[in-house]
């Protein structure tokens, strides 16, 4: 499996995928997945939008049925490639990185408004795109926008998991991206991609863009 795309989360194909290949104990249970939805949505007001903030693959591929989208920035936190992939952009042999955000300096992204109409099976449907592992914490946060604050959620990183990579150099960097490969694609692919969507939306992220420039050189 390469491409994700919605009907491949309602059929929870990729979590099927994985037990099938012998590595269902890597994957976060029912059970857990459900509780840090219903957690997360708890201190959410019921009559209130709900928001969700795209920092990595959820710019270029949100599979969101949303009903507005903003460039936005998040003050306090920061992107990097930080977790280890065994699943998503990676496998168990040949893990790869993902992205996550982690205490610090600030992160351009973009924020998504749910339709109300469909947000309860958008979130759950995120929730099993993201926490496949249950490799982040969900958090709420106010994200500066254009047009004003909104209130929305975006999953950072947890340092006390074993999926923390910690701090990488760019060429260590580099060097996983261009081997790795996991369910959702490659590593190499998730890393220009963002690079790209960035540069779309008008957001200055010079590490990512070195980052993308130094995978296109003779490896």
């Amino acid at each position: 499996m390469s491409k994700v795309d919605r009907s491949v989360l309602q059929a929870d194909g990729v979590r099927n995928a994985v037990r099938a290949a012998g590595f269902g104990h890597l994957l976060a249970a029912d059970a857990e997945i459900d509780a840090s939805l219903q957690a997360t949505m708890a201190s959410h007001p019921a009559e209130s939008p709900v928001w969700v903030f795209g920092y990595g693959s959820l710019i270029w591929n949100p599979l969101m049925q949303h009903a507005e989208r903003r460039v936005a920035r998040l003050h306090g936190y920061h992107r990097g490639f930080y977790m280890w992939s065994r699943i998503n952009r990676g496998s168990p042999e040949v893990p790869g990185l993902v992205l996550g955000l982690d205490r610090g300096g600030s992160c351009g992204g973009v924020v998504y408004r749910l339709d109300p109409a469909t947000a309860e099976e958008d979130l759950r449907l995120l929730w099993r795109r993201e926490m496949v592992m249950a490799a982040y914490v969900p958090r709420w946060f106010h994200v500066a926008t254009p047009t004003g604050p909104v209130r929305a959620i975006a999953f950072v990183v947890g340092r006390h998991f074993p999926t923390y990579a910690g701090r990488l150099t760019d060429a260590e960097i580099v060097a996983i991206a261009r081997r790795a490969h996991g369910h959702y694609g490659s590593c190499a692919e998730y890393l220009e991609q963002t690079a790209a969507g960035l540069e779309a939306c008008g957001i200055v992220d010079r590490r990512l863009r070195r980052l993308a420039r130094l995978l296109q050189l003779p490896g």
